[in-house]
């Protein structure tokens, strides 16, 4: 399946308006989803590749909807951190992305108990939607850090395989649990303090504990949302980069630091709200086609 998709992908580069750059291949903004590519599930196409794609970097279309020219790879064992699930390959970024896991991994082993972090998804080589899993991670702004704390980064790709994070949560997110540190509270501080950040998720119960804990300037918890799930992970998204005309940027957060509304969170975690009976049933989730995403993306695909 993979190997017939890569085929497809080829053969309709072959009819794409193309223009060469220092050596880069680059499609004409103008080119159209070829017919092959037509009526095909993105995330069959995106998912196929195992490398990034032959072009200066740049994220195109927004988080949920679009794709990466120019993946980099994060190397899966630094000083300081480890990929985990390789067989996923998942630990592709923008590069700006890559750096900040770094520099994040860096603060993070300067944390008692902490040798740096498991970094699981990023997004695939070339991003877009994945064959699994996230709706969003598709322009290689995204990143989920682990909040189980490494003991030794020497871990074998079976071990990577088979290792799980750890929750976070009690009271179905409500509350943080007895494997909650100020460790935590200090990773996620430093990585909301980040002016490349611009947002991180997290169960409600840690956001409400984080308001609560922290005496200073609490400014840099506006970044911190609440959302559901996110007890085995934090996620991270960043800023669509200066100059990059094609990314879309998620509406900033609300003003102030967030507190009330996660203490909103967790009060309707504690006392559910009835349900609406007036409320339309959720449609079925469509998997995105190229037609969908911005047409940069053909190139994207199309580049060797």
């Amino acid at each position: 399946m993979v190997r017939r998709l890569l085929i497809l992908i080829a053969l309709t580069g072959l009819a794409a308006c193309r223009t060469e750059t220092a050596g880069r291949t680059t499609v004409s903004t103008q080119a159209q989803v070829p017919a092959a590519m037509q009526g095909v599930e993105a995330r069959q196409l995106f998912g196929a590749h195992s490398h990034g794609s032959r072009q200066d970097p740049v994220p195109h279309g927004g988080y949920a909807k679009g794709c990466l020219a120019g993946g980099v790879e994060l190397p899966e064992t630094g000083p300081t951190w480890q990929a985990m699930r390789l067989s996923r390959n998942r630990n592709w970024g923008y590069p700006e992305t890559v750096s900040f896991i770094k520099d994040l991994s860096a603060k993070a082993a300067a944390q008692p108990g902490w040798q740096g972090l498991y970094v699981g998804d990023v997004s695939q080589p070339r991003g877009g939607p994945m064959l699994s899993g996230h709706r969003s991670h598709q322009i290689g702004l995204d990143v989920d850090v682990w909040m189980l704390p490494p003991k030794r980064l020497d871990l074998s790709v079976a071990e990577r395989e088979n290792i799980s994070s750890i929750s976070l949560r009690r009271a179905n997110g409500a509350y943080v649990n007895e494997h909650w540190t100020r460790q935590h509270h200090e990773i996620l501080k430093a990585a909301a303090k980040d002016s490349r950040v611009a947002r991180i998720f997290v169960f409600p119960g840690a956001k409400v504990r984080m308001c609560k804990d922290e005496k200073g300037d609490k400014s840099w918890l506006r970044k911190v949302r609440p959302w559901w799930g996110h007890h085995y992970h934090f996620h991270v998204r960043l800023n669509c980069p200066k100059g990059a005309k094609g990314c879309v940027d998620q509406k900033a957060p609300p003003p102030g630091d967030g507190c009330e509304d996660a203490e909103k969170w967790v009060q309707d975690i504690l006392n559910p709200p009835p349900p609406d009976p007036n409320a339309p049933k959720p449609k079925p989730r469509r998997q995105l086609e190229m037609a969908d995403l911005p047409r940069q993306c053909v190139s994207v695909l199309q580049s060797q």
